[in-house]
Order: structure tokens, then sequence, then C-alpha cells
């Protein structure tokens, strides 16, 4: 082979690339933007600086995508978030219900290469912009060290998902990096100069045990003082190192161009801990553990933060304010940590919780002063407080969706992204978002394509709340225990529960609201009644609040805590129906899922039954519990469950689509956690679509995603569509959130 010398030293290669949207960080917020945008029909370059997708959550970090949901510590029930990232979450469950994050890696890929308007570029680095104006990027350069070739990506929209928001930077952007002083913006909760200023980084390790002895000879590096490691004692041999996301250093650093030296004292925490735990003698069980996995990468968690045309607050994140431009959400708290990390005296973090989620704008997801920039991730316009609670990632991925949206319809209609954020745009926006399954809390889908809202909605049955058998086990009231009851406005029901009694006693059994018919944080007690019981098993205990409901919500029906009494378990989920355990806090009460089974339900039995579960709760536009269940529900005797859609004229239809239960109140943590079902329990798996003479034109046989998109090709003339579904389980009645039907 002929090579060159010095003396013919040759150019790295350049290639050029063009496209509608350049995407720039392939963490989940710039996989779900680049995936919605390219669905909605615009060619998009997704330019990644590392050999995988998606970012913290990706398997060199390995950090779960946490959101909105009830997962840690909140009472947000049925909060996960919906379209691309519930699609991935879903689907990383039925393929990965263990949690492995090589797996998810390989999930994130596979949806990405399945688009075809979509260019990957990974190992690939932003380095450059090129602007054609003050106000515009022309091209994003970049820079892949693996075949030494750089990309000039040109598009006239370009998204900055890479956290630390290099595009922007580079492109002048203006954007904020630490934090706010408490008077700039009203925020109580801005901390003072002693707490610090930013937030660190994590690096994660993991151990297992091989079941024979394993020495540790630590690194020259390793850390040997462990003396201002604060917590060091309630590290165990076997914790993982997701539990241990304290063990965080960094915040008093430049957390961008500091990175490598806070990555290697990271690395000395930890070998430094590891090697107290083989080799102090204090853990003699450690014996047999070996280290197994170290992160190489840090888990970051603040950098820069972007100034759109408005910025969210502290205010808009407690008060969950409205915003006309809603096209996101968040629920997580605003979680702030001090500086110092792992050396810090302080609790590793301070949280506040909203009651509920909150509205995120799309002013906040597009730059002021350079026309063509989007922002998804946690750089987006937000005040330090305010990216507490939203630079989680799956909150980072919602807001992906609606950034990708965004670009695809001003490519569309040749808009620029502040043209977007005006009527009548901003509307067909949020209606785009809505059909592509991204929940805006408030906000029901009118669609005026949807033939489905024209028919008459019938059933061949419905599910009313009138008893759940009491076929589960006993268990005893160690805490207190709740039923999340949908109530319909009016007389609440008289309830029973089965118990067994160890001795006299009195049990204290309240009725208990939130502040708003979608909030499940119980501060408000409407009714409370104390029962004498007598000793014995198998009893029926009778509750009769003697209240009325002001208005359609959810209420908890609370058992306080009392060992002394037994409660009987069933073994039925239905859609829009929980039970929660007390677990505590400090600023409110936090509810969490009951576990042990974990989902299933108390045996309960209400009269008159609850009848919240009607056919037309398939068309009414929200596709989730919020302030009811938002389901039709099937009789669980019913033994073929049929939603029928009947038009006075036959319509044309070429595409249905349907939306199913799949426990939005789970999270479905994506990686290091695993899950108990690969299908989750409540999903209809089996379904078939009729027409008006009963010819089968559609069947499905195993379902487990939310969304399914049924097309007709060619599209058929029917005036009835009935949806057949099979009963997912003896114990679980068919549910279906909603169905929308169009002519193509």
């Amino acid at each position: 082979m002929l090579r060159e010398g010095p003396a013919e030293r040759r150019e790295v290669l350049r290639k050029q690339v063009q496209a509608d949207l350049v995407v720039v960080g392939g963490g989940l917020a710039g996989v779900c933007a680049t995936i919605t945008a390219a669905r909605a029909g615009a060619s998009v370059v997704l330019i990644q600086d590392r050999p995988v997708l998606g970012g913290n959550a990706s398997s060199e970090v390995r950090m779960h995508a946490a959101g909105a949901s009830a997962s840690m510590s909140n009472n947000n029930r049925w909060a996960r978030e919906g379209g691309v990232i519930d699609e991935f979450l879903v689907e990383n469950v039925f393929r990965n219900p263990r949690g492995n994050a090589l797996l998810s890696d390989a999930l994130l890929l596979d949806m990405v290469v399945a688009e075809p308007n979509v260019t990957l570029l990974l190992n690939t680095a932003a380095v450059d912009v090129v602007k054609s104006d003050p106000a515009t990027i022309a091209r994003v350069v970049a820079y892949c060290a693996q075949n030494e070739t750089f990309y000039e990506a040109s598009a006239p929209l370009v998204c900055d998902a890479s956290g630390d928001g290099i595009v922007g930077y580079l492109a002048g952007a203006a954007f904020r990096m630490g934090a706010e002083p408490a008077d700039e913006f009203g925020e109580s909760l801005a901390p003072a100069p002693d707490y610090g200023e930013l937030l660190g980084h994590t690096i994660y390790f993991q151990s297992k045990d091989v079941g024979r002895p394993v020495p540790f000879v630590p690194p020259r590096f390793a850390l040997a003082d462990l003396g201002k490691i604060t917590r060091l004692e309630t590290i165990r041999p076997g914790v993982e190192g997701r539990k241990l996301w304290w063990i965080e250093y960094g915040g008093h650093l430049d957390t961008i161009h500091d990175t490598e030296a806070i990555k290697w004292e990271l690395w000395r925490i930890v070998h430094g801990i590891w090697n107290h735990i083989k080799n102090s003698g204090k853990f003699p069980e450690a014996e047999t553990f070996t280290l197994e996995w170290i992160g190489t990468v840090p888990g970051k968690r603040e950098s820069r933060r972007f100034e759109g045309p408005y910025m969210l607050t502290q205010r808009d994140v407690l008060e969950r304010r409205p915003h006309e431009d809603a096209v996101s959400y968040g629920g997580w708290s605003l979680d702030l940590h001090p500086a110092g990390g792992v050396y810090s005296p302080r609790p590793p973090c301070n949280q506040w919780h909203p009651r509920g989620v909150y509205p995120i704008p799309y002013r906040c997801l597009f730059s002021r002063n350079i026309g063509n920039l989007f922002f998804a991730g946690r750089n987006i316009s937000a005040s330090h407080v305010a990216f507490g609670s939203t630079r989680v990632m799956a909150t980072c991925a919602h807001n992906g969706q609606a950034v990708g949206m965004a670009a695809a319809l001003c490519r569309r209609h040749n808009l620029a992204p502040t043209d977007l954020a005006r009527p009548p745009w901003i509307d067909h926006l949020r209606l785009e978002l809505a059909r592509g399954g991204q929940y805006i809390p408030g906000y029901y889908l009118r669609d005026p394509d949807d033939l489905a809202r024209q028919a008459k909605v019938t059933a061949s049955s419905r599910f009313k709340l009138g008893s759940l058998p009491a076929d589960g086990p006993m268990r005893r009231l160690t805490g207190s225990w709740a039923m999340l009851l949908p109530a319909a406005a009016g007389p609440f029901p008289r309830l029973g529960f089965q118990m067994d009694v160890e001795k006299p006693t009195s049990l204290v059994v309240q009725l208990r609201a939130g502040d708003a018919p979608d909030v499940y944080t119980p501060e408000t007690t409407l009714a409370t009644r104390e029962i004498a019981l007598s000793a014995g098993k198998g009893q029926e205990i009778r509750v009769d609040f003697g209240c009325s409901i002001d208005q359609p919500r959810y209420v908890l029906v609370c058992l306080v805590e009392n060992p002394s009494v037994a409660v009987r378990y069933s073994r039925a989920r239905v859609t829009g129906v929980a039970a929660v355990v007390h677990a505590g806090g400090d600023a409110f009460e936090i509810w969490h899922p009951l576990p042990s089974p974990k989902g299933h339900l108390l045996a309960i039995r209400l009269d008159p039954a609850l009848d919240v579960f009607a056919p037309e709760a398939a068309v009414n536009g929200i596709a989730r519990p919020t302030s009811g269940p938002n389901a039709w529900v099937a009789d669980l005797s019913d033994p073929r469950p049929a939603l029928r859609l009947s038009w006075p004229e036959p319509r044309k239809i070429g595409r249905v689509e349907l939306v199913f239960d799949t426990d939005r109140d789970n999270p479905l943590c994506s990686v290091l956690y695993a899950h108990p079902e690969r299908v989750l329990p409540q999903c209809v798996r089996r379904y078939r679509i009729l027409d008006a003479r009963g010819r089968e034109l559609a069947r499905c046989d195993d379902n487990h995603q939310t969304r399914n998109t049924i097309r007709f090709d060619p599209a058929v003339e029917t005036d009835i569509l009935e949806i057949e579904l099979a009963t997912p389980d003896e114990h679980v009645p068919a549910a279906l959130h909603e169905v929308r039907c169009y002519q193509a």
C-alpha cells in the first residue's frame, strides 16, 4: 500500500451535510427532539459526541430517567411523560425487564436509525458554528476523531440539546451560569452564597458478589483520607452506585471547563470508598465482592442555562402557573444540592415539591437573541431554582418532543421559532403535540379532523366500581393506607372494608382531597369517622362519611395506622384507581403506591357504585387520569368487550389511533431497576377492529404499547366502527383511554 510521507501531509476530510434541523446532543432530550421532528417530516442531523445515545441514561453513566412521576417522594399519580419518551420506556420494559443499560443503549439506537429522515453522527463533537448574520446560525461544524472527519451540518434550524450548551455558547446566545439572587425573581428558595450556586457531578459504580474471595489493590490515586466525606457510614457492600447519587463533587468549580478535574476527584473518591469497604476490616461480608464497573463519564447536573423570551421560576413550579403556550410539563421537586457535594456537612439535597405537575411554556425552549436556535434538555430558559426541577431526564425528553414538533412546523410553514409562539401557530403546535401523545396540563384535544368526535359512542358494557373482590392477602395496618378513588359530584358512597381485628380498638377513617380535582396531595380533610372495632376475623367494616363531593375529582379514603388491624387486599387492578401508603414528608404528606403486592388494590365495597368509566370518556380529549379516569372500562364479566362508534352516514376512515393503559403511575425506570412484568398488567394485549357488517378490518394479538396506530390502505367506508378488546386478565377489566379516527 502506498503511504504518503510527512512532506505530503493531507488535509483532514471534510463533509457537507444538509437538513431541516441540526440537533446537537444525543441524550434523551436530543433523541426525542430528533425522532419527533423526523416523524413529522423534517430531515434531521443528530450530532452526538459519545459512542452511544442516552446521555446520563446511557450505559456510560447509568442514571435512570426520572421525571414527573411519583417514583421519588411526590404525589404525582399517573404522571409518566407521554409520546416518544413513553414509547421508549414501555418498549424498554418489554425488551429489557432487568434494566440492563447496554440493552437500553441498543433500543435508543434502534429507534433513531429506524427513522429514514435522520442522519446520525456518533463520536462527533460540535466545535464551531458559522453564522449568516449576528442572529442566525448557518451551520454547525463538528469533528469525529474516529474517522478524522470534519462535518459541516447546514440547516435553517438548530437545536442545542448538548447539556452544556456548546452551540448556544459559540453562537453568542444569552445564557446564565450559577444562581440568581433571591430578589431577581422573588425566589425565597434561592441559595445563599455559602450553600453554593452550582450542582456538582456524580460517578456511579456497581459491585458484584462472585461467591469467592476477591482481593482489591487500590490504585495510587485512590483517596486515602476519607475523613472529610460525610455520610460514609451509610455505605455498605453490595450497594449499587445509583443509590449513592450523593457522591457528588464539583459545584464550587467551573462545571464545564473543570469537568476533567472533577471526574478525577470522583474517581479518587469511589476507589477510596471501595478500598475502605474491602480493606478496612469493617466489612467482612465484602470479601467475595468485586468492583464490577465504574463510570468513565461523570453524570453532570448543571452548567449553562440559556435565556428565552420567558424564564421559568420558582413560582411557576410551586404555584403551577398556567401558560397559554404550555407545551410540556414537569413535576420533579425543586431539588437543589450543596455545591460542596460529598465534602459538605449539609444534607445532600433540599427538595420542595409542587402539589402536582406544572406547565412548561414554549417560550422557554428557544433563544431570545439567536433567531433559529431551540433548546432542549437541562439548558432551557429557567432560573437556577426552577432548573432544580426541570433538569431531570424525562422532563428534558418531553421538552425535546415539543422542540422537535415545533421545528417540523417551522419548516413546513416557513416560520421562525418566535413566530410559532403566537396564535394561531401556538394552537397548531399544541394540537400536533397532543395528537402525538404529549400531555399538556389543562389541555383537552379538540381535534377538528377527528371523526370519532362526530360519532355516537356506545359500549357492550361499562365497569361500575361497586366492589373489588376480597381475594388477596391480609396485611397489617402498620402505616396509614388509602384508596385513591375517582368520585362523581354528589353524595359520596358508603364504604366497606374487609378486616381482621386482633384486639378491641378504634379505627380512624378519613375522606381527604387535594386543593384541585387533579391534585392528589390530600391536604384537605372532608370528613372523619372513628369506628369502634371488636376483636375478630373476617369483619366487614362499614363507613358512611355523610358528605358530598363538589365536582368530579379524586379523593383519598384513608385508613389511619393501627397495627391491631389487618386489611384485605384485592388482586384486582382497575384503570384510574390506586392504593397508596403514607410515606412521611415534612412540608406535606407523601403517599407512595401500596407495596406487597405492588399495584394491587384494597378489597372494598361502595354503595352506590361509582359510575365514572363511561364509553364517552374515550373521546373526551384527554388520555390519562387527571380529575377522573378518562377511560372507558368494560365490566369484568363482559365476554366480548367492545366500544362502538356510529355515524348517521358512512365515513371514510384511513387511520385509527388507540391509547391503552400502560399504568402511567409507574415511572418505568430505564436502567438498573428490574420490572416484574414485561407487559404492564392493565394493557390490552389483543384487539380487533370491525366494520358495520362485522368484517375484521384489523387485529393485534401482541400489543404492549400505550399508543397504537392502525392504517387502512385503501381507506374503509363505514357507518359503524367497533373496537373489540380482549380482557387483559381475570382480575383486570379491559380499558381504553382514547380512540381517534381520521380520513388519512
